[in-house]
């Protein structure tokens, strides 16, 4: 990915950096600071721990001025240095860090945020600790103590002719100071909150994030003890989906006092509800994580949840101060090394975003998937008073995965599985492989098994509207598939039964299934599962099965290439001559643009970019660009379909039902979508 698109997607890049401190001594601080900024200027926003400038576990020596003076003159050094890092053309990050900070003769536990030499916002901490090991009252004001509008001279003491000079002494201007701070910085809108504010019931980070903090920083000094991490690593996970925010967390490490507690150094950043990175714990030295974050998710998840914009009481309300940082590092960078290459920090692209990478969280989906699909058959056939279910079986994925549904659902109804009247209806270009294998998966499942061959039936449909058998057009496909629909229907009739839809959500999408044919069906259990998910489902089935040959059956149905078997092979009846890939593209593409489109409502050009990342040397940009293409004109072209399918129980955060997340005019036009791609 080059700077170009890197901008274009929406990613900043955040450094939780935690230096290795001395208790007291600011010259050592100040320069552990500096030397990992300088390891770091590329980043938008680096952040360091709580009262990083001084060290945390002070204690009483908070109460000498010396070491308050101290303070200052080190934030003014770092002024120096961060103003120099401008001056020799480097990139100029938002550097936040943590120092004790007077105001009207009290002390305050402070975040400071320091941009081009200048101090352009002070934060002080709200919650002040006083309870177990924590004793902060004995030094620090809660910062809801401070005046709103508030500001302080830090730097008065401190001038420096050289920057003076140069930037007419604005660093040493009062600079804002309070708990009603935001911060607006390349895109960004930032807010802070120190350590115990987050463990609160009310963290400040959930009305800055109201007020619009898209980014929340918390400067940390939290100690370790028996199970807090994994109930601190939840909490900063919890409150960045709580927020839909991007939470970024750096606490105390190697250096502070070990007299009674230990600090482990632990950073994360955390991504609307998931760890991006995070670090490891107790390094005897430095320890830093980075993560190129995504704006444009965060902002789409806002807009899509009304909720979290929704009118607070007036009681709740507060005004805000907004913080200005005019900052061109990033601008400048587009023009002038706009080609160059950058690599996701702290993140990949996932190439199937609808199936984790990860075996235990992949097969924690796949159970829950399959309790809300049984679930939900389960409480429409009691609803109906219903006992019989009539599904077609095909030897193909789809179907194999709703038999086995329905299979597991009269299980737990304590139903017989001879209720399911499961129909294989070969046609003219069913295959030996395919036919085999769902009749023997009926049999072993013990479902009612029957054929019945469509052929002759198809034949005499062609003679009654003029369609020419040896015309392999669009009539000669959808009169099987409509055909079959007809005698699921009628046997469901016959049977006092309902049909059982097979189905997917990547069909959905691009409109593969006929209308009126096996688009329809009285209840479809795989209306939200898309085809890469589909695939695993059944295999996940197939692992979990006891009795060998259905787990041998379901492994083989698995590895068969993806086919409706609607135009039969001239050479070899027995081979499958249509592939569904080699039509409308392969299946784990066009998920992946669905996912991207529909989740996050990502633009076309990000769908491309992030698919390249994602598929780098298994697609050519050209084979990429063209089946997007392809997406993008059926999805649109293919609404009318999804506007009136049937019910079916959604799984996942994409769905394309037209009575829960997906309302789009059948007549939409996709002219910019496809423009935009054009011009790529």
């Amino acid at each position: 990915m080059n700077v170009s698109d890197y901008i274009a997607c929406g990613f900043r890049r955040i450094v939780c950096a935690v230096p290795d401190i001395r208790i007291a001594d600011v010259d050592h601080n100040i320069g552990a600071i500096t030397r990992l900024i300088d390891a770091y200027h590329d980043a938008d926003i680096i952040l360091f721990p709580e009262l990083s400038v001084t060290g945390y576990s002070c204690a009483d020596l908070f109460g000498q001025q010396f070491l308050l003076d101290d303070a200052i003159r080190g934030i003014s050094n770092l002024c120096d240095y961060l103003f120099n890092l401008h001056m020799n053309g480097k990139s100029r990050p938002l550097v936040v860090v943590g120092a004790p900070v007077e105001y009207r003769n009290q002390l305050f536990n402070c975040a400071i945020f320091v941009y081009d030499g200048q101090i352009r916002g002070i934060v002080p901490k709200t919650y002040i600790p006083n309870y177990s090991e924590y004793y902060e009252e004995r030094w620090f004001a809660s910062g809801a103590e401070i005046p709103a509008g508030a500001t302080v001279s830090l730097l008065d003491s401190y001038r420096n002719e050289n920057i003076e000079k140069y930037i007419d002494f604005q660093t040493f201007q009062a600079a804002p100071i309070g708990t009603d701070l935001l911060f607006r910085f390349n895109g960004m809108t930032i807010g802070a909150e120190i350590c115990e504010d987050l463990w609160v019931p009310q963290p400040p980070s959930g009305a800055l994030a109201m007020a619009g903090a898209d980014v929340i920083l918390n400067l940390s000094a939290s100690n370790e003890t028996i199970g807090k991490h994994r109930y601190r690593r939840d909490l900063i996970r919890q409150q960045s989906a709580r927020c839909r925010c991007i939470y970024a967390y750096a606490s105390a490490g190697a250096g502070e006092s070990s007299t009674d507690l230990a600090f482990s150094g632990y950073a994360a950043i955390a991504e609307d509800g998931a760890i991006l990175v995070e670090s490891t714990r107790f390094c005897d030295s430095t320890a830093c994580t980075s993560a190129d974050v995504d704006l444009h998710k965060i902002t789409f998840d806002r807009r899509h949840t009304n909720t979290f914009s929704s009118p607070r009481r007036s009681a709740d309300r507060q005004d805000f101060r907004i913080i200005d940082i005019l900052a061109d590092r990033m601008v400048s960078r587009l023009i002038s090394d706009k080609n160059r290459e950058i690599r996701l920090a702290g993140r990949s692209v996932e190439r199937h975003p609808f199936v984790p990478s990860d075996p235990a969280r992949r097969n924690e989906n796949c159970t829950e998937i399959v309790d809300i699909q049984c679930h939900g058959l389960r409480q429409r056939l009691k609803a109906i008073g219903c006992k019989e279910l009539v599904i077609g079986v095909s030897g193909g994925l789809d179907s194999t995965l709703a038999l086995l549904v329905a299979c597991r659902t009269f299980d737990m109804m304590r139903l017989p599985r001879t209720g399911i009247k499961a129909i294989t209806m070969p046609g003219l270009a069913t295959t030996s492989k395919t036919r085999n294998n769902a009749w023997q998966l009926m049999e072993l499942l013990g479902v009612t098994p029957l054929e019945i061959p469509i052929g002759a039936a198809v034949d005499r449909h062609f003679s009654d509207i003029g369609q020419d058998p040896n015309c392999h057009d669009a009539a000669f496909e959808n009169s099987q598939a409509r055909e079959r629909t007809q005698i699921l229907m009628d046997y469901a009739n016959r049977c006092g039964g309902i049909v059982l839809g097979t189905g997917d959500l990547s069909e959905l999408a691009l409109g593969w299934c006929t209308y009126n044919g096996d688009h329809m069906s009285m209840y479809a259990v795989n209306a939200s599962v898309p085809k890469t998910l589909v695939k695993h489902l059944v295999e996940w089935f197939a692992d979990r099965e006891e009795n060998k040959e259905i787990s041998r059956v379901l492994i083989d149905i698995v590895n068969t290439p993806i086919s409706p078997e609607l135009v039969p092979c001239d050479d070899d009846a027995d081979t499958i001559a249509q592939r569904t890939e080699d039509l409308v593209g392969p299946y784990e593409l066009h998920d992946f643009f669905l996912y991207h489109t529909l989740r996050y409502g990502e633009s076309p050009r990000k769908v491309w970019i992030l698919a390249r990342e994602a598929f780098a040397g298994s697609y050519s940009d050209e084979v990429l660009l063209k089946w997007l293409r392809n997406f993008y004109r059926r999805f649109f072209s293919q609404q009318f379909k999804r506007s009136c399918m049937p019910d079916g129980p959604k799984v996942g955060s994409v769905c394309l039902s037209p009575r829960g997340d997906w309302r789009m005019p059948s007549d939409a036009s996709s002219a910019a979508w496809m423009k935009e791609l054009n011009d790529l």
